[in-house]
């Protein structure tokens, strides 16, 4: 098949408005900074478009495409990537592309039932079903016993599986021929450390083990006679802090929700120290860069307390990320609920690769340190592995 006849073909699938969704991946070149880019029908003020997610090393961006535009869009898509995996309803299409543009073009009948979903005009799809009843949500009271959502506990729900989203884009990286080794520092009321546990051992059947870590004692208490109420085995909770904790050599999940200040960064630092291939954290209250902060160029934005204080924060948020990067993590800084329900909405995922920094890439991050005049506590930390 030439070149344009595949395009054309390509093109008019998407026209048929028949995606059920697709892949474009394998980059042309290794310089890259788009890794893939995934491609949905959404429906949009009434109009069909095809919703674009270009994958970055660490972030995320969208565009919408109306199908006007598919043809051009996808000339400049080619020119960068050389594979395309596609499922159309009926029907799966993979497509590779040579250097030199031959094509492969593989078509297959799909016995699939999956039917295209315009998912912007429909009800959220919840990994956590809405429609059934989950016996730790309807213990921690965020469902009646009929399964019904609480209304005032609908906003819990919504970050329960948001949580739940980034648990399950995180299992190709969790290890397949053993327990998984799981732990949750600041656990808290742990309404997020049961739902992981009831997506991995109830919902996927995995063998796992979790922890959760808390300072109060009451909270750990209840948090232990829940997990024996609903039969969860291998769920504990301890009373203790991050820097005591010291029963474990390897661990293959590390979580840390609202952890305050330089405590996120001590979690961050015994999870790369164990060898944790996840680490899902969404920090708190960050005030070490704060105090550090003493930088003439910025002091348009500094002399505000509340900006001063919010530029910290991401900016902490980014030394965090980076440096993981440096020391072998694919790192990713993600909104983890809407701002509208809290302004401390950012999460840090990270994926252990082990892939070596460049020497561009620790340069760039020195010269930052350097010019926010910041010692960080977790640099500190990692200065071993770095």
């Amino acid at each position: 098949m030439e070149f344009q006849q595949m395009k054309e073909q390509l093109v008019a699938l998407l026209q048929d408005k028949t995606l059920i969704q697709a892949t474009i991946s394998q980059p042309r070149q290794k310089s890259n900074e788009i890794k893939r880019v995934k491609l949905k029908p959404v429906e949009l003020r009434g109009d069909y478009v095809i919703q674009l997610e270009y994958q970055y090393e660490r972030i995320l961006k969208h565009e919408n495409l109306p199908l006007t535009d598919v043809a051009i869009k996808l000339d400049e898509l080619f020119e960068q990537f050389r594979q395309v995996h596609s499922e159309f309803t009926g029907q799966t299409v993979q497509i590779q592309l040579s250097k030199k543009n031959k094509v492969l073009w593989k078509s297959n009948a799909s016995a699939s039932t999956k039917q295209v979903s315009l998912s912007h005009n429909r009800k959220k799809q919840y990994l956590l079903d809405d429609s059934r009843v989950h016996p730790f949500l309807v213990r921690l009271g965020v469902q009646a016993e009929d399964g019904k959502i609480k209304k005032q506990k609908y906003d819990k729900f919504k970050q329960i599986n948001r949580f739940v989203e980034f648990i399950d884009d995180s299992l190709a990286h969790l290890p397949k021929d053993k327990q998984i080794r799981i732990l949750d520092f600041g656990s808290g009321k742990s309404y997020l450390t049961f739902a992981l546990y009831h997506y991995l051992k109830v919902e996927k059947g995995l063998k796992i083990r979790v922890t959760g870590l808390d300072l109060k004692k009451e909270v750990i208490e209840e948090c232990n006679r829940i997990a024996q109420d609903l039969q969860y085995d291998d769920l504990e909770f301890l009373i203790g802090d991050i820097n005591d904790y010291n029963d474990e050599t390897a661990v293959d999940m590390v979580v840390t929700l609202h952890a305050c200040d330089v405590a996120t960064d001590m979690a961050l630092a015994r999870a790369v120290k164990w060898g944790a291939k996840v680490i899902l954290s969404v920090p708190c209250c960050q005030h070490e860069l704060n105090r550090q902060l003493q930088v003439p160029e910025l002091s348009i934005m500094t002399q505000h307390g509340l900006v001063k204080e919010r530029f910290a924060a991401l900016a902490t948020d980014s030394i965090r990320a980076e440096l993981l990067s440096l020391v072998g993590y694919e790192t990713q800084l993600l909104e983890f609920i809407d701002m509208e329900n809290t302004p401390k909405n950012i999460l840090i995922r990270a994926y252990f690769t082990g892939k070596q920094p460049t020497d561009e890439q620790r340069a760039k991050y020195v010269e930052f340190v350097r010019f926010l005049n910041a010692q960080p506590f977790l640099q500190q930390e990692l200065q071993d592995f770095l």
